[in-house]
């Protein structure tokens, strides 16, 4: 009884067709917010309205690409759960995904406040642009060589380390925790930002529009950080290999870098987010190493 009422609900805002939808939904919204942010821009240039001082986001044309990325970011955190019950890997790559878009959102706030003149490297702004455009591509480079390694444990070579039934089960068990977690993630979402808007005033928005970028993904990471270690006990129910306990151990480290990445600003932010991928890629990289080494018993 409980597996159906976890397969109707998984079905009800999982399925491929759902996704289609809410692909279509967000696509949507994208363009009618990137128009709504570049009208905004054209009246608060043109002095038809007027803001707080310090709200670099309304300045630019630019920066009205940041609007339609926030809703590109809540589309990813779909597909991250989407993509849980069919692979641990995926989930996780789509983690990765996540977090390097929140860095290319930035860069598009940060082509706002860039001040092109020969000190660039002791201005703070463009030293954030900097660092943030490094970070990008690294970060795109090292998801592409996690991509390739995710790719060959789906060889068949690889695929024999389960039972039909002991796969069937721990889907089963993914599709129930993905279930959990939309309306976790939805009721979270609410949560922070209406918390945000409702703690600051416009006198304080520029202020508040520095930590934007933590606006829900602070919480997102934190929940992910739980939802890992849960993966981890419940594939102990089928597989006691020391190799996949390490990789999954180490995801479980990786989800937590990024989300102390989110405590601090600048250049430790960067680096933290880099050496989060970085250790997720060189753990899948050694249990990939290991996995086609192992001789069956």
């Amino acid at each position: 009884m409980i597996s159906k009422f976890n397969t109707f609900i998984y079905n009800s805002i999982l399925s491929e067709a759902v996704k289609n939808k809410v692909e279509r939904v967000i696509l949507i919204v994208s363009i009618i917010s990137f128009l709504a942010h570049l009208i905004t821009i054209y009246l608060v240039n043109n002095q038809l309205i007027t803001i707080p001082e310090g709200l670099n986001l309304f300045e630019s044309p630019i920066a009205a690409i940041y609007t339609p990325f926030s809703f590109i970011l809540i589309y990813e955190v779909y597909l991250l759960i989407f993509y849980l019950p069919r692979s641990i890997t995926t989930y996780i790559g789509k983690q990765y995904e996540i977090i390097t878009l929140i860095v290319i959102r930035r860069i598009f706030k940060d082509l706002a406040n860039l001040e092109l003149n020969s000190d660039w490297f002791d201005i703070k702004n463009d030293l954030n642009f900097t660092y943030d455009i490094i970070t990008a591509l690294l970060l795109f480079f090292m998801i592409y060589l996690f991509s390739l390694e995710r790719q060959k444990l789906q060889t068949p070579k690889n695929s024999k380390s389960l039972e039909p039934l002991q796969i069937e089960q721990f889907i089963a068990i993914k599709k129930s925790m993905a279930s959990i977690l939309v309306p976790i993630f939805i009721g979270i979402g609410l949560l922070t930002f209406g918390t945000w808007i409702f703690q600051h005033t416009p006198e304080n928005l520029s202020l508040a529009l520095k930590d934007i970028n933590s606006v829900f993904f602070d919480e997102f990471f934190a929940i992910l950080i739980i939802v890992d270690v849960f993966l981890l006990l419940f594939s102990f129910f089928y597989t006691d290999q020391f190799h996949k306990v390490i990789r999954n151990s180490g995801f479980i480290i990786s989800t937590i870098l990024i989300r102390l990445s989110f405590s601090v600003d600048g250049l430790l932010n960067n680096c933290l987010i880099i050496s989060s991928i970085g250790f997720g890629l060189l753990i899948l990289w050694i249990h990939n190493r290991f996995e086609n080494n192992i001789k069956p018993s």
